[in-house]
């Protein structure tokens, strides 16, 4: 099993999370997936068998940690150390979606920060680098002490929206005060000015909206996110920008968990249409008319190729990334 460089040496394998996006990896890196299989013991336990030899190889591991975020936590652990009792010559753990992420500091008295325990999972299990897309806080790749390569998914979205010829009148928002950064990427792309929505949120998954910073009236409002999950967030930032004016509104984030009552939410919301990334893999009856998903595919490929042959990944989030 050789790469399109003739080297048996690079080698990708996927665990349970996204074959999907696995596929569409591999296809870009230009190898066929690693054999592998995972299985569960009848009580629950996980059985893994890696089906190739990897003595001396780098090793490209796929997963995402969303749901069953712990089930998929628990086989990327489990890879972990077969590939090193294995004698891989690395083993790079390529994460489009981190779970636990949110979890990144103690917001009240005697809460743990389970994105630091991950992190030191990860590290103790083996891995030797971290490949990850979008995490909810920039700082957790200050909690690794292995190298971390942190991709971006603005570059794709932009793509979207110029492609569609979407940046016309648009003004692009933060749905929070956290989320500047990488609002004022995207607009950067899209030349566009930027807006915040100031709310607040009395407790997890509810959020109220106080204010719209920045003039939105007669503007396309394009609100960006790195994840959505309940949509209560996003649905009331669009229905408060249509409020002030905003001639129609476009979501978008990197990674859509959408759980709970997020798709009807998002079926009812102003929102005209939702952009995400297959970070997490959509099921079918979660598939909606409102919703467009962009793969990232050819841009965590194309790391992986970097990474490999030992150039910077840096200008991939520096430049529009078109797709293929």
């Amino acid at each position: 099993m050789t790469s399109q460089y003739g080297d048996p040496n690079l080698k990708i394998f996927s665990l349970n999370s996204n074959e999907p996006l696995a596929e569409k990896i591999a296809e870009e890196v230009g190898v066929t997936l690693g054999k592998s299989s995972v299985k569960k013991f009848s009580d629950g336990e996980i059985q893994i068998n890696i089906d190739e030899s990897i003595r001396g190889a780098d090793v490209f591991v796929i997963q995402s940690t969303s749901a069953p975020v712990n089930d998929n936590l628990m086989e990327m652990l489990i890879m972990i150390d077969a590939l090193k009792r294995a004698s891989a010559h690395t083993i790079n753990l390529v994460m489009p979606y981190y779970g636990y992420a949110r979890q990144d500091r103690k917001s009240r008295a005697r809460e743990p920060i389970t994105a630091k325990l991950v992190a030191n999972m990860i590290e103790r299990a083996g891995a030797d680098r971290v490949l990850a897309l979008d995490l909810h806080a920039a700082q957790i790749q200050g909690f690794f002490d292995i190298p971390v390569d942190h991709l971006m998914g603005a570059p794709l979205l932009a793509d979207y929206f110029l492609s569609n010829g979407l940046e016309k009148d648009a003004i692009v928002v933060s749905p929070d005060h956290g989320g500047v950064t990488r609002a004022r990427k995207l607009a950067e792309f899209l030349k566009a000015p930027i807006a915040i929505v100031d709310k607040r949120r009395p407790k997890a998954n509810v959020a109220e909206i106080m204010n719209i910073i920045g003039n939105v009236s007669g503007k396309r409002a394009i609100l960006i996110d790195d994840m959505i999950d309940t949509a209560g967030t996003i649905t009331l930032a669009a229905q408060a920008l249509m409020d002030e004016g905003a001639t129609e509104v476009y979501a978008s984030a990197t990674h859509g968990v959408l759980s709970g009552p997020a798709i009807e939410r998002i079926e009812k919301s102003a929102i005209k249409k939702l952009i995400i990334t297959d970070s997490i893999n959509m099921p079918v009856e979660k598939h909606i008319e409102k919703m467009e998903i962009v793969s990232v595919g050819q841009l965590m490929g194309d790391a992986i190729k970097r990474i490999y042959e030992n150039r910077p990944v840096s200008p991939l989030f520096q430049t529009r990334f078109k797709r293929k």
